[in-house]
């Protein structure tokens, strides 16, 4: 089975309880995952030619969290290159602001610019529809991980 590391980028809690959610499943399914909370440049290289799913609020103006935010641009400064690289994207947001899961889209077109490759469709929350985001990435998550090898 695969070697997935979920890395969060949150602000309130709930890209969290997502990801904690998503272990699980993951797990339940004979997948190996690691949540990474406070995600470093070291931790993502661990899974180079793996899975990552990045889990991530968006803040102010389609920013990225600020727990998330050194892991960003040190994959943007630092690595460059990733064909090796599958990837998944849960991006939580609110359509009321004009940056609707901005952060989520940027890790989509950075990793995207760096040739990694997406499994599957990225999944955006929107806090106004769903106030109990686990409703919707849970499903989300099993026929992800259903996807991988």
């Amino acid at each position: 089975m695969a070697k997935i590391g979920i890395f969060v980028g949150t602000m309130y809690g709930n890209a969290l309880l997502v990801a904690d959610e998503a272990e699980a499943i993951l797990r339940g399914q004979g997948h190996s995952a690691t949540v990474y909370e406070d995600p470093e440049l070291n931790d993502w290289r661990q899974y180079e030619n793996d899975y990552v799913l990045v889990v991530t609020s968006t803040t102010g103006q389609g920013d990225v969290p600020e727990s998330i935010a050194p892991l960003f641009q040190s994959i943007k400064d630092q690595l460059g290159y990733q064909p090796g690289l599958r990837y998944g994207v849960i991006a939580l947001g609110d359509s009321t602001y004009k940056n609707f899961c901005g952060a989520g889209k940027h890790f989509d077109a950075l990793l995207t610019d760096q040739k990694a490759v997406r499994v599957g469709d990225m999944l955006m929350i929107d806090a106004n529809d769903y106030p109990e985001p686990e409703v919707v990435s849970n499903p989300w998550v099993e026929s992800w991980g259903a996807l991988l090898k």
